[in-house]
């Protein structure tokens, strides 16, 4: 088999897992609109998807599926924070608020990367799809190739969360009216509510 075509399929696999409307997308989209610190939060992110995708495709998915009490505790407090993080979006749709871009408040870098990584790790779904869903798909590989699926993976990570960055920029200029801010703090509420209504509803069944 072609090298080409294991990290084609690891990079539709991984596309497919990750362009999906969730809660850490629609953080980064809201955080690209408002150009706050943007870049920083996709790598982050990124960074994190390839770490956890390495993990799975050395066998750490498989060890996870096997265990399933290990997700309980992180589905329950990933499902108390997106509730709370959604409620914050909820609050914020009834205010008058719009982007002014020469005005733009930045918040300070590390609790930016703290919220982000806080984001990232206590939602279940992302080793989910990261560590045991792609590290067991990578199995049907032997060799290189399994770490080649694995590598188109997380190129896709790479190139979505870095779209959603440039993307929401080019956003910005629709931000400046309070109505669009209020679309997209209903959509963001909407969005955690439904991922963290989720999660409790596969922590009762773990």
């Amino acid at each position: 088999m072609s090298s080409i075509i294991p990290y084609i399929q690891g990079f539709g696999t991984g596309a497919g897992l990750i362009i999906a409307i969730g809660a850490q997308n629609a953080f980064v989209l809201t955080q690209s609109i408002k150009k706050n610190h943007h870049l920083s939060i996709c790598l982050v992110c990124a960074l994190c998807d390839a770490f956890l995708i390495s993990l799975g495709v050395l066998g750490t998915g498989q060890l996870i599926a096997s265990n399933p009490m290990l997700l309980k505790p992180a589905a329950w407090g990933g499902t108390l924070f997106l509730a709370w993080y959604g409620f914050g979006s909820f609050r914020s749709a009834f205010k008058s608020e719009k982007l002014e871009t020469e005005k733009t408040t930045v918040t300070e870098l590390k609790p930016v990367i703290l919220l982000t990584l806080t984001i990232t790790l206590l939602n279940p779904h992302v080793y989910l799809d990261t560590v045991v869903m792609l590290g067991s798909l990578s199995g049907q590989y032997e060799g290189m190739e399994r770490y080649v699926f694995g590598l188109g993976a997380i190129s896709a990570s790479f190139v979505w969360f870095y779209t959603l960055g440039f993307g929401g920029r080019a956003l910005a200029p629709l931000f400046k009216k309070p109505f669009t801010w209020r679309v997209l703090d209903s959509a963001v509420c909407l969005t955690m509510w439904a991922v963290a209504w989720n999660l409790a509803q596969k922590a009762i069944s773990i």
